[in-house]
């Protein structure tokens, strides 16, 4: 018995000595080559076409030349010029009024809209099968090229009056219908059905329920819906082109000024690229810390 007190009285001391003493420094950790080297090439990747817009929006014309050291050097002189040419040669305003117009309008109705799909779906498809059916045939939407339904739309658009900017958010909206009925779908496994028996025994309706409590607790998904259907609207080309047949510019398609059979204009280019960038950064600022939360809970369920 005196023995086995002794050896806890001897483990006790060395456990007391090492807390004081603090803890054991560990090993210094390899590096993990393999995942440095992909960031840094991924680093570059992204930063080295940044680095060439402003460095090109800021030179002149006659320091263009055709080496490499002439493209890559740094403008003799930072002069807004080109930018101001820019906004002159697109009538920036005005594009990007339409622009904010197109991109703003479908960002709002597709998180209404689409938000209300994916409640609907994701609280009954685990219980009737219909709506199962019903969720695959809209994702299964994704997996259809825009120039398969190009020339249709085209047509039924100008049947239908809705050859304009009104015509081009509708379209906007059913095409990311599909990616966003399935994120909102799966970020609903996320919300405990309780809040919402919860409110059904307080007396709230189903549609009360889901503007009070369920939108709501959605806000990371809408932050991220938002983001992604910001960014493939406000860049988008063919839709503006085909649908409203140049009776209206946006950003992207007064951009198309700048290259003609002849050649292009790198200078005035790459400076309204960047005018262009910096309305779509300044949103993503607004929404990323929402985003990341968002886009993880609402894909991996």
């Amino acid at each position: 018995m005196t023995d086995n007190v002794k050896e806890i009285e001897k483990g006790y001391k060395k456990e007391l000595k090492k807390a004081k003493e603090g803890p054991e420094k560990d090993a210094p950790e390899r590096p993990n080559w393999p995942v440095t080297i992909l960031m840094i090439l991924g680093l570059v990747t992204v930063l080295f076409p940044l680095y060439m817009t402003i460095v090109i929006a800021f030179k002149q014309p006659s320091e263009m030349t055709n080496d490499i050291s002439g493209i890559l050097s740094l403008p003799s002189s930072w002069s807004l010029a080109n930018f101001k040419e820019a906004m002159e040669v697109t009538d920036f305003w005005n594009s990007l009024g339409n622009s904010l117009i197109i991109t703003l309008a479908t960002v709002v109705i597709s998180i209404v809209l689409h938000s209300l799909l994916g409640y609907v779906i994701g609280r009954n498809r685990a219980k009737k099968k219909g709506y199962k059916l019903i969720y695959f045939y809209i994702v299964s939407g994704m997996f259809v090229p825009f120039a398969i339904l190009m020339m249709p739309l085209v047509k039924q658009t100008s049947v239908l009056h809705l050859d304009n900017m009104l015509g081009v958010v509708l379209l906007y909206v059913v095409f990311y219908m599909p990616m966003n009925v399935m994120l909102y779908s799966g970020y609903l496994t996320n919300i405990p059905i309780a809040l919402e028996e919860a409110a059904c025994v307080d007396g709230a309706s189903t549609w009360r329920t889901y503007w009070s409590i369920v939108f709501p607790v959605m806000k990371p998904m809408h932050a991220t819906v938002a983001i992604l259907t910001a960014l493939g609207t406000w860049n988008d080309v063919m839709t503006p082109l085909v649908i409203m047949s140049g009776s209206k510019n946006t950003l992207p398609l007064a951009q198309l000024s700048f290259q003609t059979q002849f050649g292009a204009n790198y200078n005035l280019a790459f400076a309204s690229y960047l005018l262009a960038l910096l309305p779509i950064v300044l949103f993503y600022i607004i929404c990323q810390k929402q985003i990341l939360n968002g886009v993880v809970n609402g894909a991996v369920k």
